[in-house]
């Protein structure tokens, strides 16, 4: 699921021919919203998803895919080093997490240890997972609330912005407020209170 097809096409390119045959693409989109009908009819042993598709997104996305096709090995996939888009398909549902190189060859080692049934997390990644955050004594207002869902869903501070219907400095200073608030240091770890508070299922 990438709406870039520069890099699907290398993928369909490389990965029979480096995997002797053992690995292939079996269908592809760009449209997120498609993504778990394409599963569905598809049935592929993975399912490979760039989290910053166009709305309604990456994330949902990999939400949708796990309700229908439990079965599919869900990976996520992005070109920020933002880790809070990956923290949030995780706890939509995502079974591993790869960053998103210019080069596909660099995505076939891990992409066949998944396939073999490990999880593959950078290790950046892993150590905002297990990081204590403190959630259970958060009490949120409803535009926290909001924005701590933007951050979760991987949006930049723009797109919040005309979200909130707010200035980008607003954004900032409303970001700073809600970290100290949630007592964490940065985006990643407020998206894994995000997950552990419920809000990315809403």
């Amino acid at each position: 699921m990438d709406d870039h097809p520069l890099f699907v096409r290398g993928l369909e390119l490389l990965l029979p021919i480096t995997t002797d045959g053992r690995a292939e693409v079996v269908g592809s989109t760009g449209d997120a919203a498609a993504a778990a009908a394409l599963i569905s009819h598809c049935r592929p042993d993975l399912a490979l998803v760039d989290l910053h598709m166009p709305p309604p997104g990456g994330i949902r996305a990999v939400a949708a895919i796990r309700r229908t096709t439990p079965r599919v090995r869900v990976v996520a996939m992005s070109g920020s080093a933002d880790p809070a888009p990956a923290l949030a398909a995780l706890r939509a549902g995502a079974e591993g997490f790869l960053p998103k190189t210019s080069e596909p060859e660099a995505l076939l080692p891990p992409l066949l240890a998944i396939l073999d049934g490990w999880a593959v997390l950078p290790a950046p990644l892993l150590h905002a997972i297990l990081r204590p955050t403190h959630a259970a004594s958060v009490d949120l207002d409803g535009e926290e609330r909001r924005l701590l869902r933007a951050i979760a869903s991987g949006r930049n501070t723009v797109d919040i912005a005309e979200e909130l219907h707010v200035s980008e400095r607003t954004v900032k200073r409303m970001t700073a407020a809600l970290l100290r608030k949630l007592r964490v240091s940065n985006r990643a770890e407020a998206a894994a209170v995000a997950g552990q508070t419920g809000l990315l299922g809403e």
